[in-house]
């Protein structure tokens, strides 16, 4: 009997630089979002659960656009993502009205998932090869997690800068994840745009496609505590899920493998992407990539 695998989907996050709810902007050339195609890609990959982590405030408009009929497909569930929800000790503050974070984003997932799970950002094309990866990965026995890399070239808009966690990998391990907030043409800032440093266009970067097993859930609500304890009240403070990953790496209690897709990734991060996006798709279902 087959492993049952699921797969989380963020999708309770605003788009701010595209302007608008960009989980429900249509793509395809039937209207599809990106969800569509990541959904077809996640089942022929073997998955069998799909959980959204949304908010409740769009549960009717996603439901309707996407959650429906993806459903007909395959079991499909919700998790809530709530600025309120907190560990019991805490409370949030009054003017705090964005959520905390991508680690709490899959802390929402607890009691949904109870199986070994991959987590996907729902604005993000990854591609079929990137889902084959990690399901084979969830697959097999052990208790190490797996994250799927992409080349940076693969990942970059010619629309504007782009955020990346650039790897650093060992023996096709992850070492470390650098966060690094302005990317273009292969080149990072830090200091805005003042001077920049040359990134090789073959470094791996993370585009938050992980592969985890449930005692991650532990692992998040133990940090989210400490992380509460510091920041509860710093307005814009988020919990990352690459935060605790990495954390987990530095204290030695996980190995994350890296599996690296060399597809080419597709997002819609500022509205001027779309139409790229859109010809890319179109151009797949064309080719007989998706029926």
């Amino acid at each position: 009997m087959a492993k049952d695998i699921t797969l989380v989907v963020m999708a309770a996050g605003m788009g701010s630089r595209f302007g608008g709810l960009k989980q429900m902007e249509p793509v395809g050339p039937n209207g599809e979002v990106i969800l569509d195609f990541s959904a077809y890609d996640a089942i022929k990959a073997g998955f069998t659960k799909i959980v959204f982590v949304i908010k409740h405030e769009i549960e009717a408009d996603f439901k309707a656009i996407v959650g429906d009929h993806i459903a007909e497909k395959i079991k499909v569930e919700y998790a809530f993502q709530e600025v309120n929800d907190l560990p019991e000790g805490f409370t949030c503050p009054a003017d705090r009205t964005k959520p905390w974070g991508t680690a709490q984003a899959i802390l929402s997932c607890k009691g949904i998932v109870n199986e070994p799970f991959a987590v996907v950002n729902a604005d993000d094309y990854y591609g079929k090869t990137a889902f084959k990866k990690v399901a084979d990965f969830l697959r097999e026995d052990g208790n190490d997690y797996a994250m799927v890399g992409f080349r940076l070239e693969n990942t970059l808009t010619e629309n504007g800068y782009v955020s990346r966690g650039v790897c650093e990998i060992e023996d096709g391990i992850l070492a470390s994840v650098t966060e690094r907030t302005k990317i273009m043409d292969c080149k990072f800032t830090e200091d805005d745009g003042a001077t920049w440093e040359a990134l090789s266009p073959d470094s791996v970067v993370s585009m938050n496609l992980w592969g985890f097993k449930p005692d991650l859930f532990g692992y998040i609500e133990e940090g989210f505590k400490a992380f509460l304890a510091e920041k509860l009240n710093v307005p814009k403070a988020e919990y990352y899920l690459p935060t605790v990953v990495s954390q987990l790496i530095d204290r030695g209690e996980k190995q994350v493998k890296v599996l690296v897709a060399e597809d080419k990734w597709y997002g819609v991060t500022y509205k001027e992407d779309k139409p790229n996006v859109v010809n890319a798709l179109t151009e797949m279902v064309n080719n007989g990539l998706y029926d």
